[in-house]
């Protein structure tokens, strides 16, 4: 827990540093070119070569189905109702990114995850596998030796693992087999469409544009940038190109506090305000120690058993609340200087957070993941 708060007061450190300085982005870091989009691949394999650690195949039938199905492609051909046991294969999912403009025979990398029961990738190597886009058409063949960043080991009912060995990436392990077609915007114009909707940010990226080109770019909505683009291939890479290195200072971002309830973390942006607050916070702890109690029959008794009783106490502790008060428009170094005061944890943020929104004393969106 320590080493969480410390962590937590270090990134809202630096961010208290220079509470005043915008840092000039690209237009390439804040948007991107319409149309030109990556594609995500899928694909269903087979993954042997394992040490024993591969499906139970007992218990995925797919398993032993897929090993029956590629065994006659390949012109071998088993008896009907044949029980294999096989422990050295695994069925898998292969998935993949396919980036806009990938050419034929380009290489891309894959992700490999087990979908059976496998205790490990660790060794394999996935055999031939298609993967197919979401029109169900295949545009890679993917095939290699599975890279898996974790180790396991056990013997005698004991074992110890290190990082994740059911999932595992092959660089380079899939080929491009078909083009998807982009193109780059359409008739006279493209659309540069920002990450996140800001109309501020939109307009300095339509006053740089126009800047360097005069007249060319237009804004759409809080998201959109409409550029008059030249029509010749070659030149609108050259001018896509310029746009794209432009700089331009983002609008600062609306206040906001993002919480994670599972972990307790809390995140919170440079806009992050007060109004003026009064904190009490206080601990409440329940303390039950359970120990146990034998009672058994007097000497000589001719009845009674011996009997193992649980005697349980229960403690209620305490602490004083601290009552701690806020200044209005207090900043983000305020807020946390405060709450750090008061003996606050993470997970006392979440609720001391939740409250102060509910009062209407945080200048801030709160969003709970």
């Amino acid at each position: 827990m320590k080493i969480r708060n410390i962590i937590i007061h270090f990134f809202l450190a630096i961010g208290l540093l220079v509470p005043g300085i915008s840092a000039a982005d690209r237009i390439k870091d804040l948007a991107s070119i319409q149309g030109v989009r990556n594609n995500q691949l899928i694909g269903y394999g087979l993954v042997v070569g394992l040490d024993g650690s591969g499906d139970m195949t007992t218990q995925t039938p797919f398993t032993v189905q897929s090993i029956i199905n590629m065994l006659g492609q390949l012109g071998v051909n088993l008896p009907p109702g044949t029980n294999l046991q096989l422990r050295n294969v695994a069925a898998v999912m292969v998935t993949a990114t396919l980036p806009a403009f990938a050419k034929p025979g380009q290489q891309i990398d894959i992700t490999v995850s087990s979908m059976g029961n496998a205790k490990s990738l660790r060794g394999g190597t996935l055999l031939m596998t298609p993967l197919k886009g979401a029109d169900n058409q295949v545009y890679a063949m993917a095939q290699g030796s599975i890279l898996v960043g974790g180790v396991g080991a056990g013997n005698a009912g004991s074992s110890v693992q290190i990082n994740h060995l059911s999932a595992g990436r092959i660089s380079g392990g899939a080929i491009v087999e078909r083009e998807i077609s982009t193109t780059v915007g359409q008739g006279d114009f493209i659309n540069l469409e920002l990450n996140s909707t800001d109309f501020t940010t939109v307009n300095r990226i339509v006053e740089a544009i126009n800047g360097l080109h005069p007249s060319t770019a237009s804004a759409i909505d809080g998201r959109v940038v409409q550029v008059r683009a030249p029509v010749d291939n070659s030149q609108r890479i050259m001018f896509i190109s310029q746009i794209e290195s432009l700089d331009i200072t983002p609008a600062k971002a609306s206040a906001k506090v993002i919480v994670n309830s599972r972990t307790g973390s809390v995140v919170m942006n440079q806009g992050v305000t007060l109004e003026t607050s009064a904190i009490a916070h206080g601990n409440l702890s329940i303390i039950i120690n359970t120990e146990p109690v034998i009672s058994q029959p007097g000497p000589f008794a001719q009845r009674g058993e011996t009997v193992v009783a649980q005697r349980s106490q229960v403690e209620i502790r305490t602490d004083e609340g601290n009552l701690m008060l806020l200044p209005s428009g207090a900043d983000l170094g305020e807020v946390v200087k405060a709450l750090t005061a008061i003996g606050a944890t993470t997970q006392d943020l979440v609720s001391i957070l939740q409250a102060l929104k509910a009062a209407g004393a945080l200048r801030a969106e709160l969003e709970i993941i």
